[in-house]
This record gives structure tokens, sequence and C-alpha cells, in this order.
């Protein structure tokens, strides 16, 4: 195992809290992208990510892996989750105007929920219960795989895709007090609110 991506998984297990195979699936997809994209320094937000998973199904731990390999975050605004409930992910070159779609093999992901480990979480077994011993081989698994067993590429496609725009500006919400950044206000009744105060309305 390289050392960057050693690296890596010890910086993604220590981010996320627990050990389990869909980091170290985030990781090496994550760093294909970068490589078909032909991208290595990432410090300047060129990137922008479109991850496809949801809140709440297995593995959805795989995001923290696609987000410290591809330093795509949701705090650094780069990073976003559609919701499809899928573990694939479009990383954007911004600069160069291309992208790239991974997805995570279905063999793999069901290889993966068969497994004695996720089928102790979805009873209820914190990850961080479960024996190393267990979880160990399906990372180990994962970290070994040849490339086209784990996760399919797509081609480069060009892009016209704008990043949402930041604000440095705050507007007091003239509902609750509260400070809100001007890009989330809204307007009812005659009063500039935030969204909160907007959905109680």
């Amino acid at each position: 195992m390289k050392t960057k991506f050693k690296e890596l998984l010890e910086t993604s297990f220590k981010f996320n809290g627990h050990k389990c195979p869909a980091i170290p699936l985030g990781i090496r997809t994550g760093l294909t992208a970068l490589k078909k994209l032909g991208v290595e320094d990432t410090s300047n937000k060129e990137l922008y990510c479109i991850a496809e998973t949801g809140p709440v199904h297995a593995m959805h731990c795989f995001v923290d892996g696609v987000q410290v390999s591809t330093a795509c975050t949701f705090g650094e605004g780069n990073f976003e989750k559609t919701n499809r409930g899928k573990l694939a992910f479009t990383l954007i070159d911004v600069k160069d105007k291309k992208s790239v779609r991974i997805v995570v093999k279905p063999k793999l992901q069901k290889k993966l929920l068969d497994s004695e480990f996720m089928k102790l979480r979805s009873q209820g077994v914190k990850s961080e219960d479960i024996d190393f011993q267990i979880v160990n081989p399906l990372i180990q698994m994962v970290i070994t795989l040849p490339d086209n067993e784990l996760m399919t590429v797509g081609k480069i496609k060009e892009t016209d895709f704008k990043p949402p725009k930041g604000t440095f500006n705050l507007v007091i919400c003239e509902e609750c007090g509260e400070g809100v950044f001007e890009n989330a206000i809204r307007y009812k009744n005659g009063k500039f609110i935030c969204k909160s105060c907007f959905d109680s309305f």
C-alpha cells in the first residue's frame, strides 16, 4: 500500500471515528477520479464534487473517504450530496471545465452488504464495537481489489459547471434576530427573514 494512501486512510479513519470498508472505498475512487482528470494539487478549490449518496443508508461513510482524498469538503463549500442513494460521485475540474463520474460496482456493494460486519451493523451494533478481526478483511479486500472489480470510471466530459457563489454579507433576520448570510435570506410580508422563519410562517 502506497504511503499517501496509508496516510489518507489513517486521516479518514480518525476523521470519521471508526474503521469500515466504505472509507477506503471512498479514498480509492477519489484518487482514481483525480488521476483521470490529471489533477494533483487540489489546494485552491479548483475542484467540485457532487456525491449521489444520501444520509440514511449503509456505507454513506464512503463520502468521508472521497472528501479526504479529493480535498472537496462540506466545510470548503465544494462538496454536495444529491441524496440519490448511490455510491457514486462526479468530480468536476472547474478550472479546466471537465468532469468524471465514478460508480462503485454493485457486485462489490452486495458482497460488502452480505458480510458479517454489515449484518451486525444492520442489527444496531456500532462500528466501533465490532471486533476488528471482522472488519479488517473487508478493508483489505477494498484496498487490494483491482480497479475494474471496484468501480466503473466514466469518460471525461466537458462541462460549464459554475460553483455556487459565496458571500461575505451578513443580514439580521427581522423575525428571530439571528444572523444569516444574504444568499440564504428570504423576503416575506415586507421583512427580510431567514429560511427557518420563512418556513414557519
